[in-house]
C-alpha cells in the first residue's frame, strides 16, 4: 500500500483465493458478507469467531496472499476484540477491519443501522491496536498485523460525523480507515483530503461493492484520490452464483449439462489451479 493503491478481491473460500493468487492479484479479502451468505445465512453477524478464523486460514492457506478480513463488530466487547485479533493474525490474516455498528450490524449499504457510542467504538479499537502489537502475521512476519477502523456514520448521521468519528479511531491507534456508505467520488476525494489533513499517515480503504450506495469507481481513480486499497468483497461470489442459478435454470429445463459445458472450468483447468497431476503426490503448499 505504500507504494500505490491495492486490489483486493474476495475470496468467498480457498480456490478462489488460488484463483485470486494465480491471476497476479497481491492481497484477498474476506468478506462477513460473502462468510454468511456462503453458510446460508444474513450478513447480521450470526457466524462464529471460530467459523470466520477457518475460512481466513483456508484462504490464507491455498492463496499464499495477505489477507484483510472483516471482523463485522467484533464478536463483542472489548476483551472478544483482543482475542479476535490474536485469532484472526494466528489464523494467517494480514490484518482486520471494525466496524462502529450496533448488533444486530447491517450491511453498510442497507438503511436502518444504528451506531454505537464514539467512546465504545474508541475503546474497541484501542483494544484492537494493542493486541496488534503483540502479533505478527502468518505471510510477513516482519509486518505489523493492520486494524482498520470501518465507520458507517455517513448514512446515520451525516459526513462530518464520519470525519470525526475517523480522527477518533485514528488516535486510538486505528492504523487505516474504512469509510463504509460514501455515495459519489467527491465524497471519497474530500474525505480522503479532510482526514489526511490531519491524520497524514493512515491507510485509506474503499468498499467497491456493487448495487449498492457507491458508484461503480475505476482503481485508478481510488489511487489518485489518496486511498490505499479497493476491496471488492462480493464480486466473485455474485458472479459464481449467477453462474450456478443459470446452469441449474438449464439443467431444470432441459435434463442435460451440455448447453452449457462451456462455460464450465474443465477438469484440467481445475487441476491446474490447485496444482494437481494425477499419480503424482502433491504438495500442501506451506
Amino acid at each position: 500500500m505504500d507504494k500505490g493503491c491495492v486490489a483486493i478481491p474476495g475470496a468467498f473460500n480457498a480456490l478462489c483465493g488460488r484463483a485470486i493468487a494465480k491471476h497476479g492479484f497481491e492481497a484477498c479479502y474476506v468478506s462477513g458478507a460473502a462468510t454468511s451468505v456462503s453458510a446460508g445465512v444474513p450478513d447480521v453477524g450470526l457466524l462464529t469467531l471460530e467459523h470466520f478464523c477457518r475460512v481466513i486460514r483456508e484462504v490464507a492457506d491455498a492463496s499464499g496472499l495477505p489477507v484483510l478480513a472483516d471482523a463485522d463488530t467484533g464478536f463483542g466487547e472489548a476483551e472478544m476484540v483482543r482475542r479476535t485479533v490474536i485469532e484472526y493474525a494466528r489464523a494467517g490474516a494480514a490484518g482486520l477491519h471494525l466496524e462502529d455498528q450496533k448488533f444486530p450490524k447491517r450491511c453498510g449499504h442497507l438503511d436502518g443501522k444504528e451506531l454505537v457510542s464514539l467512546d465504545h467504538m474508541v475503546e474497541k479499537v484501542q483494544w484492537a491496536a494493542a493486541a496488534a502489537d503483540r502479533v505478527t502475521t502468518a505471510v510477513e512476519a516482519d509486518c505489523g498485523f493492520i486494524v482498520c477502523a470501518r465507520t458507517d456514520a455517513k448514512g446515520v448521521e451525516g459526513f462530518d460525523a464520519a470525519l470525526k468519528r475517523a480522527k477518533a479511531y485514528v488516535q486510538a491507534g486505528a492504523d487505516m480507515i474504512f469509510p463504509e456508505g460514501l455515495t459519489s467520488e467527491k465524497e471519497f476525494a474530500d474525505f480522503a483530503q479532510q482526514l489526511r489533513a490531519t491524520c497524514p499517515k493512515v491507510y485509506l480503504l474503499a468498499n467497491m461493492t456493487e448495487f449498492g450506495k457507491t458508484p461503480i469507481i475505476p482503481l485508478a481513480k481510488f489511487g489518485a484520490m489518496g486511498y490505499s486499497c479497493v476491496i471488492y468483497p462480493v464480486s466473485l461470489l455474485r458472479i459464481a452464483m449467477g453462474a450456478v442459478d443459470r446452469a441449474l435454470e438449464s439443467l431444470k429445463q432441459s435434463g442435460s449439462v451440455e448447453g452449457f459445458l462451456n462455460q464450465m472450468q474443465t477438469r484440467q483447468q481445475l487441476y491446474d489451479l490447485i496444482e494437481y497431476k494425477p499419480g503424482v503426490p502433491w504438495e500442501f503448499r506451506a
